[in-house]
């Protein structure tokens, strides 16, 4: 997907996906990027590190708008493409979702489908849901035989390595002469110069809050696991009284954990609590999950705007910020990317006008 834009230089501010992705994008394109990030190269400040990087539009609809799954199923095409753009090797999934449920929670598990329903009218273009019944769970993910009656397959959805494609992009940028790198380098829009002809496109998440005080932290704590009794052979929901929980199974034998969602900026690590009904939950979906070796438990703050979705704002001639991509950032950043890309190349994007993405109106390019 080749592009020109009207200029030859650009600045971007922090190293996180979106960060890394845009810069890459740009110097691909025959661009001089001057990338900027407050801390080091390995992104243990960014959300995406810590994320369980899944690509489940429909399972995400439970607690995001018919938008974020449009963007999604968007990621779910384009995603390929932009790996396979990638010389080092990351791991990629779209074997579906699965979401399984307790007799007690079958509720729950009705409303959830009921919802999954609707969404599914609303965005026609998504695979349909399968409901499985014993003998079709145990088919479809047979390490789980025995253990539930009934569950719901999401077609189509994926998963990625967050940490192998961070690491790949960072390869990337080091290995294109017309990208400087900046490590420790905290820069703010304050004072930056910038013009239409070298602009500055801000991916700082939090750190961009002094010039866009809606934003707000949403912390999530997440558990990494070896267990080498368990396979699972895609990501697995399990409804859950307080939120939805997903273990997504990593190469390795390791599996991501999580799904807490806490209105609070905390950024200390995880409470007992959260381990203590993160650990349970695995352990009721699998018991190998009592021999496993706790790897990490990490807790980060994902960068969110009041109304929970991405949006694009251009706050001055020359400055493009990119931000509130909140839980759903792998699943929504190629729809985010390429609508960047077109905004800067044409000062307009149709493609966020057709998937209902904030962007800046024409007049301000």
């Amino acid at each position: 997907m080749s592009r020109t834009f009207p200029f030859d230089n650009a600045v971007v501010l922090g190293a996180g996906l979106m960060g890394r992705l845009v810069a890459w994008q740009l110097a691909r394109a025959g661009c001089a990027v001057e990338l900027h990030e407050a801390q080091g190269p390995d992104a243990m400040g960014a959300a995406a590190r810590v994320a369980a990087a899944m690509l489940a539009p429909l399972a995400e609809s439970a607690v995001a708008p018919a938008s974020v799954v449009r963007m999604g199923h968007y990621g779910l095409r384009r995603w390929p493409a932009l790996l396979a753009s990638l010389d080092a090797p990351v791991f990629f999934q779209q074997a579906g979702t699965l979401v399984v449920w307790h007799r007690q929670d079958a509720a729950d598990a009705a409303r959830l489908a009921t919802q999954l329903a609707h969404t599914a009218h609303a965005v026609p273009e998504l695979p349909a849901m399968q409901r499985l019944d014993t003998a079709a769970l145990a088919d479809t993910e047979p390490a789980l035989a025995g253990r539930f009656t009934q569950g719901l397959l999401l077609p189509g959805e994926g998963q990625l390595d967050n940490r192998a494609l961070l690491d790949a992009l960072l390869t990337a940028l080091q290995a294109l002469p017309q990208v400087q790198l900046h490590w420790h380098s905290a820069r703010a829009l304050h004072g930056m110069p910038h013009s239409p002809a070298r602009p500055v496109i801000d991916c700082r998440g939090l750190g961009a809050r002094p010039q866009w005080p809606q934003l707000r932290g949403v912390r999530g704590e997440v558990l990494r696991v070896h267990a080498p009794e368990v396979t699972l052979q895609r990501p697995v929901r399990l409804v859950h009284p307080r939120y939805p929980l997903y273990i997504a199974p990593k190469p390795g034998q390791v599996f991501v954990i999580g799904a807490t969602e806490i209105e609070s900026e905390d950024m200390s690590a995880p409470s007992v609590r959260s381990t203590l009904e993160l650990l349970s939950a695995a352990y009721a979906v699998h018991t190998g999950f009592a021999e496993a070796r706790i790897l990490e438990m990490a807790t980060q703050c994902r960068p969110t705007l009041p109304d929970n979705l991405p949006a694009l704002r251009a706050p001055a001639p020359g400055v493009l910020q990119i931000n509130g991509l909140y839980r759903h950032g792998f699943m929504v950043a190629p729809a985010v990317l390429d609508a960047t890309l077109e905004w800067l190349a044409t000062g307009q994007s149709p493609l966020a006008r057709q998937l209902d993405l904030k962007t800046p109106d024409p007049c301000t390019s």
